[in-house]
């Protein structure tokens, strides 16, 4: 097998990919037979990421046995390219060997997949069976920093095939190129740290930007790939619309939509876990913008001028490009034209596009799903005005309707940071993980814990900042995108359902005006909650805090009648118990004399 480039990815904002060994000249980037080369040289990665996604529960040995039968199919592939299996798409060939696996279907219970005939069919059982809760697997194996350097010196391939294992199947419905990028951005801290005296520490440090890199990109593509699979394409659209239109404002509409063209319409194999199509279809992107960047944005200049990795991380880390001087605040044809509903009526897709690409550039200050929602309003309220006998009269107070939707939003974001100044980072945690599990029981205690981090991280990270609201309602979007999940078949009550599947760009609102789910059965018993052992004297702070917050989330579960100030004090109790029975000489007995008073007083409550 080739050395793997895997310093050849990088992730745009949009999911964009370029690989390492493209040419550095904007013109030749786009070449297929170069991205083809490239996959040809790392089928054993890509197999590996596949594999390890769509059978999470499959150990690394199985996963090393299906990637010598793919690099014998490549090897055999290259030397007679005239060969029937040799003309089938990359991503059946790999389920085909899944399946041809003996014994594993059954082993990891994912026959009914194989059985279909159907190669969509088969895609799709395969994309479904992934489990987005991963609290099934064992913990990410840790090494101590030595034993990863020595590991790493005597097999650098088998060591990165098991990182990439590891990460993959706890990151199911992260695109291959970002999973590459991640496994890239570890072998080079394991080379930097292996050479440093406090190894232990050069991991800590260097690892954390890696991890919320991952994180970030993980939480971003399960939004939009939830918002694909859920809403379709033109909601994926209109995001895309929304985000280019603000990244480069000065961009025509024309070469906008031309833009969206390649952007859009290349989701369904990265959505969907096909990696070879989502590598070869995402290497276009770059080179577009690039050969373009004239008419599409004066900060990436610098950026088109740098060799391949360097110049996708630049195009990312760039500015927005500045409000062109003659781009009034207002665009008046859409307000004030006598002939707006004509002009809708003649094509209406395009004539919304416009509309949002038109709003979105000019308003920079704005989170992408509020710019949904108004576009939502705007749609909305012209359905209601070219009915009437006076439609421009009806449609000429569109700007008040914008501003009275974005006011909403506003005093949501503005409540959620006075909360956050208010209660201060612990007890907001604990706000958010009452109110969550209240709202959805049926999530795992993993998921919600989860959640409720992810909730405190998005206030704490923006709600001092000068973008407050953008920063808030996107990263608040990408918690319920989280809560919501990326299958369309994932169903946890009613009311979230309610909220995850009927409009992408209100399900904020929605869930701010969500309440408790009554129809929720709580457990019989506390299965054990209230029995507590010396192993919390032995946790760390870090560990001692998910105990905690594992104990409130399953107090909830099994009392989600009581007030949260309740819930609170529980909480408390459980605190002091722990602080007190770890200064006893005989923790045990002490757990087992206060455990007991903690469960009567939630009786009592």
């Amino acid at each position: 097998m080739k050395q793997l480039k895997l310093t050849g990815f990088v992730i745009f904002w949009f999911f964009l990919t370029e690989s390492l060994t493209l040419s550095t000249k904007p013109q030749d980037v786009d070449d297929v037979s170069i991205t083809q080369k490239f996959i040809e040289e790392n089928v054993g990665y890509i197999t590996i990421i596949v594999f390890a996604q769509y059978i999470q529960e499959a150990s690394f040995e199985e996963v090393e046995m299906l990637v010598k039968t793919m690099t014998e199919y490549r090897d055999k592939c290259l030397a007679d390219t005239t060969l029937p299996e040799c003309s089938k798409l990359a991503n059946y060939v790999l389920l085909e060997n899944i399946c041809a696996l003996e014994g594993l279907p059954q082993k990891h219970n994912f026959s009914h997949c194989c059985s279909k005939v159907d190669l969509e069919e088969k895609r799709l059982c395969f994309f479904h069976n992934k489990k987005a809760d991963v609290g099934f697997l064992p913990p990410l194996p840790t090494l101590d920093p030595e034993e990863k350097c020595q590991t790493y010196k005597n097999n650098r391939e088998s060591f990165l095939n098991n990182y990439i294992y590891e990460v993959s199947r706890r990151n199911p419905f992260v695109f291959a190129p970002t999973l590459l990028t991640v496994a890239a951005r570890f072998e080079e801290i394991t080379k930097t740290c292996c050479e440093e005296q406090d190894k232990a520490n050069c991991f800590r440090t260097k690892a954390e930007p890696v991890i919320q890199y991952l994180k970030a990109s993980s939480s971003f593509q399960k939004n939009v790939c939830g918002a694909l699979i859920k809403f379709g394409l033109p909601v994926l659209e209109s995001i895309n619309v929304a985000i280019l239109s603000q990244k480069f404002p000065k961009i025509e509409f024309k070469e906008l939509i031309s833009l969206l063209e390649d952007v859009s319409s290349k989701y369904d194999g990265c959505c969907e876990g096909d990696a070879v199509q989502c590598i070869r279809s995402r290497s276009k992107v770059m080179s577009h913008i690039c050969l373009k960047q004239d008419s599409i944005s004066s900060k990436i200049k610098e950026c088109c001028e740098k060799k391949i990795p360097e110049r996708g991380e630049c195009i990312i880390s760039s500015n927005k490009d500045d409000r062109p001087k003659d781009l009034s605040l207002r665009e008046a044809k859409f307000t004030e034209s006598e002939n707006v509903c004509e002009e809708r009526d003649a094509n209406q897709t395009s004539f919304m596009a416009e509309f949002l690409y038109e709003y979105s550039r000019r308003h920079p200050e704005l989170s992408t799903p509020e710019l949904l929602r108004i576009a939502g309003v705007y749609d909305d309220l012209l359905k209601e005005c070219c009915h009437t006998e006076n439609p421009p009269d009806c449609y000429r107070h569109a700007e008040h309707k914008f501003n009275e939707t974005t006011e909403k939003s506003l005093k949501i974001v503005q409540q959620e940071c006075e909360r956050s100044q208010n209660l201060g980072k612990d007890d907001l945690k604990y706000y958010y993980l009452i109110k969550l599990t209240k709202m959805a029981p049926q999530l795992s205690t993993e998921e919600l814990t989860f959640l409720g981090k992810e909730m405190v991280t998005a206030l704490t990270t923006c709600c001092t900042l000068s973008e407050e609201f953008a920063c808030v309602d996107n990263l608040v979007d990408l918690v319920l995108g989280e809560l919501c999940g990326i299958n369309e078949n994932r169903n946890i009550n009613p009311g979230v359902d309610h909220c995850c599947k009927t409009n992408f760009a209100f399900r904020r609102p929605c869930f701010e005006g969500l309440e408790a789910d009554k129809a929720y059965v709580p457990p019989a018993t506390s299965q054990g909650l209230f029995t507590f052992h010396t192993d919390l004297c032995q946790a760390h702070d870090e560990e001692l805090q998910r105990k905690k917050d594992r104990f409130l989330v399953n107090l909830v579960k099994l009392k989600p009648e009581l007030p949260d100030e309740e819930l609170q004090s529980l909480l408390t109790d459980f605190t002091n118990v722990v602080v007190k029975c770890c200064q006893e000489e005989g923790p045990e007995a002490c757990f087992s004399e206060e455990g007991p008073k903690v469960a009567a007083k939630s009786q009592a409550a």
